[in-house]
């Protein structure tokens, strides 16, 4: 039996709940938080296949082409790589954080666990904690609130906090507050550009720079350099 005129097609009704805020939205929002619990990659595996099944055009959730690639990745990775020197060498000091980053110390020197390592770092904390805090978190806070400078900032503060939540549990309290800091700033990026490239070439750019200081044994040189 042929649809009334006006129906939405089944297809097209589905894709629109999952965008929404009702029963199927709200399960599909608590689904993809798990699988980003259990690992940042699987959530954002799931992100993509919501926002491909869901019809989201995929600019919302950052994933614009940039002008350059290469411009793109040289400024992701040197942001990252400073950012994180910043971070340990100023920053933590000054919150009082120990030189020796208890959590990880057990990768200094480790050559077995480098290419887990490399993948987690990359992969994982690069493409999937950045698709999944940033752009997706970003978009579906955003359809919520708004897009004004007020619903902005308050975004970028929530997500900022449960970013730093997220690393409570493995790094303890300075673990929290460095990845906290770290959302506030590719936070108020991204929700200034609304790209994430760069972004996830700075992410993965800011662990490979705090693991080369791990694996070379010099988290306390770098934690001393400004303060003694």
């Amino acid at each position: 039996m042929p649809e009334p005129a006006g129906a939405v097609p089944p297809a097209d009704r589905f894709a629109r709940d999952l965008r929404g805020f009702g029963p199927l939205g709200i399960l599909t929002i608590l689904v993809i938080l798990a699988g980003g619990a259990v690992t940042p990659l699987l959530g954002a595996l799931l992100v993509l296949a919501w926002t491909r099944r869901s019809g989201t055009p995929w600019h919302e959730i950052g994933y614009v082409r940039p002008a350059s690639w290469t411009r793109s990745l040289v400024l992701g990775i040197a942001f990252g790589a400073v950012f994180k020197l910043l971070m340990k060498a100023i920053v933590m000091p000054l919150l009082g954080a120990e030189p020796i980053n208890r959590a990880y110390h057990y990768l200094a020197g480790n050559q077995a666990a480098i290419p887990v390592t490399l993948f987690t770092m990359i992969v994982g904390a690069g493409f999937g904690e950045e698709t999944l805090f940033r752009g997706y978190l970003f978009e579906r806070l955003g359809k919520l609130f708004g897009s004004s400078v007020g619903a902005k900032t308050a975004i970028v503060l929530f997500t900022a906090i449960v970013f730093g939540l997220g690393h409570y549990s493995v790094q303890g309290l300075a673990g929290a507050e460095q990845a906290t800091i770290t959302g506030l700033a590719f936070g108020t990026i991204f929700a200034r550009t609304g790209r994430i490239w760069i972004l996830m070439f700075g992410h993965a750019a800011f662990d490979l720079t705090a693991y080369a200081i791990i694996y070379w044994n010099l988290e306390s040189a770098v934690a001393h350099f400004v303060f003694k």
